[in-house]
């Protein structure tokens, strides 16, 4: 599949950034393995394309934001049938259209993009149903031409836009110009936030954290946004003197995260698939009216990324510890930044995500710092360890629910985990998702992204073909104890 997926620094923070040198954390919290647990078994919906092969979910740390509380899913596109105005810039493995879709009780929805010829992604749903996501303008990048190929200009201007009624909004670039902006969250009062370059040269852009982008040498700031319809889009500005920033997520109170570079001259230690060339100095930020953009402060390190935020405003995420050697677990809240504390046995470890009970997941290194398990913290100092799939040697707790679920992925291979399997850990046990669903489903679950308060999951999954499709898993529980295709039985 060439999906062309919109990540962030902090995707591999979830891997191998928690690899670090074998020393000793003095604090180690007990691991919990309770005994046996019968769990519900799951009515799998697949998510099916617009005519093309292909529906899926982007697959980056952000997923958080792709399932909203009423079930309604929309976090990445499926395939069409329409010739791309652009052929040589597939969002596709066929060079064809690629749409931003909405999966709401068992119906697709094409969301459409700014032109009939063009492509468009959404990276998040809120509650009320407002989608954030970018498309595709029928006009090429000035900025590309001579870069990517000279003899086939086609790289296309791509904006950010909002979907919301039926009908899309093109949230356009910053005051000043610019050809590039993404959109990645939004929240109830349609307060959006995401990146856009300008048309300042920088040769350390994060280039809207785009691969695509980067790999092809576009040099131009990339800043931090927020945009409503009242006020549109605004630069929400950098930490000290540092020249790009990106905006994360956005909660309901208005808080926005994101991170910034805090200089132009130091080097920095973040190991991630966005930035290939050298970084600088990397620093987290929350962002709000009253305040601006506030640093949350670091353990000593040149690289902090916040991963997370509740609408209480605790954020979750990882900084490096001095010298860069391994990264921690941090929860900040009301100005004070703590590390989560506990230990698997190895240095590293980070934190995913975190409910509106301060409840938080992520991982921690074993012994040696070559593999690790997903965690949980109920508070700081309160680690529990969550384990892997049939002993697999990594696993990480991805999203948590309010009730205090935690999805995640286990696998056999630690690397960027293609060989995995999609987990659910509730009242002490974890279970392989794939044992709750029908016999002989036409998927297998790889990545469980996130879970509602109703105990839905969406994820991806393969056929037996290999090909990745979205799907949004239905508890068979009591609520409702009618849907039509489920199983009440339990499974020990």
């Amino acid at each position: 599949m060439n999906r062309k997926f919109w990540m962030y620094p902090g995707t591999l923070s979830l891997c191998a950034a928690l690899i670090a040198p074998s020393q000793t954390v003095a604090q180690s919290q007990s691991a919990a393995h309770p005994g046996k647990h019968k769990h519900h078994h799951y009515k799998l919906e697949v998510i099916p394309t617009l005519g093309g092969p292909l529906a899926v979910f982007y697959h980056n740390v952000n997923n958080i934001g792709v399932l909203n509380r009423r079930g309604a899913a929309s976090g990445g596109s499926a395939d069409t049938l329409l010739p791309e105005r652009f052929p040589n810039y597939p969002w596709g493995d066929l060079g064809t259209v690629t749409r931003a879709y909405v999966w709401e009780n068992a119906s697709l929805t094409d969301l459409g993009a700014l032109d009939n010829t063009v492509s468009s992604f959404s990276a998040w749903i809120s509650t009320n149903g407002i989608i954030a996501g970018a498309s595709e303008k029928a006009e090429f990048d000035p900025l590309v031409p001579g870069i990517v190929d000279p003899s086939v200009p086609d790289f296309p201007e791509t904006t950010a836009v909002v979907w919301y009624n039926g009908s899309i909004t093109d949230i356009g670039f910053l005051h000043g110009g610019g050809y590039e902006s993404r959109a990645v969250s939004v929240n109830n009062r349609g307060e959006v936030v995401g990146s856009a370059t300008n048309l300042i040269p920088d040769a350390n852009s994060f280039a809207v954290d785009s691969v695509f982008l980067l790999s092809n040498g576009y040099n131009y700031q990339s800043r931090a946004f927020i945009w409503d319809s009242r006020d549109g889009m605004r630069d929400l500005g950098t930490l000290g003197t540092g020249l790009d920033a990106a905006a994360y997520a956005i909660n309901e109170q208005g808080q926005v995260i994101g991170y910034s570079y805090k200089d132009t001259t130091t080097p920095g230690g973040c190991t991630t698939l966005e930035l290939t060339h050298a970084v600088l100095d990397m620093g987290a930020f929350i962002w709000d009216k009253q305040h601006g953009m506030r640093d949350l402060g670091n353990f000593g390190g040149t690289c902090t990324f916040a991963l997370a935020l509740n609408n209480h405003g605790q954020v979750v995420g990882n900084s490096n510890v001095s010298g860069d050697l391994y990264s921690r677990p941090f929860l900040w809240e009301k100005g004070v930044l703590r590390d989560l504390g506990g230990s698997l046995g190895g240095n590293g470890a980070t934190a995913t995500r975190v409910n509106e009970n301060g409840e938080v997941v992520g991982s921690a290194n074993l012994a040696g710092e070559q593999t690790f398990h997903a965690t949980l913290w109920r508070g700081v100092g309160q680690m529990t360890e969550l384990g892997s799939v049939d002993n697999d040697p990594c696993a990480f707790g991805w999203a948590i629910n309010d009730k205090t679920q935690v999805v995640g992925i286990s696998s056999p291979a630690c690397g960027y985990f293609d060989i995995s399997r999609a987990f659910l850990w509730e009242d002490g046990s974890l279970v392989d998702l794939n044992t709750l669903i029908p016999p002989n489903s036409p998927l297998y679950l790889d990545y469980a992204y996130t879970i509602n308060n109703r105990g839905e999951i969406a994820g991806d999954g393969h056929d037996a073909a290999g090909n990745p499709h979205a799907f949004v898993l239905i508890p068979c529980d009591e609520n409702p104890s009618d849907i039509e295709g489920c199983d009440y039985s339990l499974k020990e």
